[in-house]
């Protein structure tokens, strides 16, 4: 694998860009995406457009009302945009109908929680197949085991929910997004509930399936500390991506996080 100084980066793009080319994880073409507090229409994106190539680990900081889980959700496909495109993997999932899309995250995307969102019914193994099931889909055994060896917690499959730590939990969460073996991963403050522990090796495992297995990743996060395990930090500010950041390490984040409420 190529080290990460050497990777492609990230990149805001002219909304021109079809983003077909295979080297593309996701890209949002001019989005916007508004919605009504009441008062009038707020535009939570205004014209966003950016590249995330394969194999990379994108992180999305900004102040509160900043437009970063609008962000993540337009580009996974759980909220509609307005206008704009929005390609993952190949397909524009722009133009499909709410039960396509549906269909499309199930098979194509993964998803990781700060409240993880196992089932406290099942396994942490049925939990971990569960997306697989309901997609009909014949798992990979040798795949899935080597994400259960991965994130250590081989010795938990059989215990359910309840019966786990937090970063126990979060870990089963993580090979439950990773066992369709999707064209990206979405995580939404995957450390948010974590203790500090928890949360640093939580990190140190995102990015290891991103260095060694190739997978993408886009993570939105409040903590610079978490940021800066991403290759590159999209800065967001009103609905738009006003900075990114390569390798920037937590006070540099922090820093430009300041600058707003300076501002």
């Amino acid at each position: 694998m190529s080290s990460p100084l050497s990777r492609e980066p990230v990149s805001a793009l002219p909304g021109t860009d079809t983003g077909t080319d295979t080297e593309t994880a996701v890209l949002l073409s001019e989005v916007h995406r508004g919605y009504s507090d009441g008062d009038g229409l707020v535009a939570a994106l205004a014209g966003v457009s950016l590249r995330v190539p394969r194999g990379s680990f994108l992180a999305v900081m900004g102040p509160s009302g900043s437009g970063k889980s609008t962000l993540l959700n337009c580009a996974s496909g759980l909220d509609a945009v307005d206008s704009g495109r929005v390609m993952v993997g190949g397909t524009d999932i722009s133009t499909l109908k709410e039960p396509n899309r549906t269909q499309f995250r199930r098979d194509r995307v993964g998803f990781v929680f700060q409240a993880y969102n196992l089932v406290s019914t099942l396994t942490a193994e049925d939990n971990i197949t569960l997306p697989l099931r309901l997609s009909d889909r014949r798992m990979d055994p040798e795949w899935v085991r080597g994400l259960v060896e991965r994130m250590g917690i081989g010795e938990r499959l059989r215990h359910r929910p309840a019966e786990l730590s937090g970063g126990q939990q979060q870990r089963v969460a993580i090979v439950r997004a990773l066992a369709t073996r999707p064209d990206i991963v979405f995580a939404d403050e995957p450390t948010g509930a974590l203790d500090a522990e928890s949360a640093r090796r939580t990190l140190a495992l995102l990015r290891d399936v991103v260095d060694d297995l190739g997978q993408t990743v886009v993570m939105v996060t409040h903590d610079p500390r978490a940021a800066a395990t991403a290759h590159t930090t999209a800065v967001m500010a009103g609905g738009q991506i006003v900075d990114l950041m390569r390798q920037p390490s937590a006070s540099d984040l922090a820093e430009r996080l300041a600058s707003f409420e300076q501002s």
